[in-house]
């Protein structure tokens, strides 16, 4: 399957109904996106909401994967750093790649367009960007260029009994 990757696009009904479906199933299959399985699109909203906000005012950008018939299948959103002191990096959050499309290469198209983006950036040198312990996730951004940089062993309560590193990764653009 092709996906056509969209730095800022319109933010339509159908784009927000879209990413908030992809979040939702990417949750519910497993996916360490800020959420533990089961949960809604309604449960996903609010934090969308927050991202959508952020684009609005100036803060952050979306980055879309979307079929042929433009259905959200992957994204990331990048943000600016407002410090004076940190504004040379972006922070990358909700990095997904819907469950259907696992293992074939679509999640490296994805990073590899967020390193796009971030280039083109005016005064951009690195992406910074937190993964839960114990899925690959931080494995897999190894893979794609990252190092890890810091963890903060069980900062990531996901049930009662179950505690995940805060891993934080880290990538150059030179």
């Amino acid at each position: 399957m092709s996906v056509r990757f969209d730095l800022d696009p319109s933010v339509t009904p159908e784009l927000r109904e879209g990413v908030c479906a992809l979040w939702a199933d990417v949750s519910n299959a497993g996916g360490a996106v800020g959420f533990v399985p089961p949960v809604t699109g309604e449960d996903i909203r609010p934090e969308l909401i927050k991202h959508l906000a952020a684009m609005a005012e100036g803060r952050a950008r979306l980055l879309v994967g979307r079929d042929a018939d433009g259905t959200p299948l992957a994204t990331a959103f990048l943000y600016a750093n407002t410090h004076r002191l940190m504004r040379h990096y972006l922070w990358v959050y909700s990095v997904m790649v819907h469950p259907s499309l696992q293992g074939r290469g679509v999640g490296r198209e994805l990073m590899a367009a967020v390193e796009d983006a971030a280039r083109a950036t005016e005064g951009i040198r690195a992406i910074r960007l937190t993964c839960r312990g114990g899925t690959g996730a931080d494995r897999f951004y190894a893979s794609c260029g990252y190092k890890e940089v810091g963890r903060v062993p069980g900062a990531i309560k996901v049930a009662d009994d179950d505690y995940r590193d805060d891993i934080t990764m880290w990538q150059e653009l030179h």
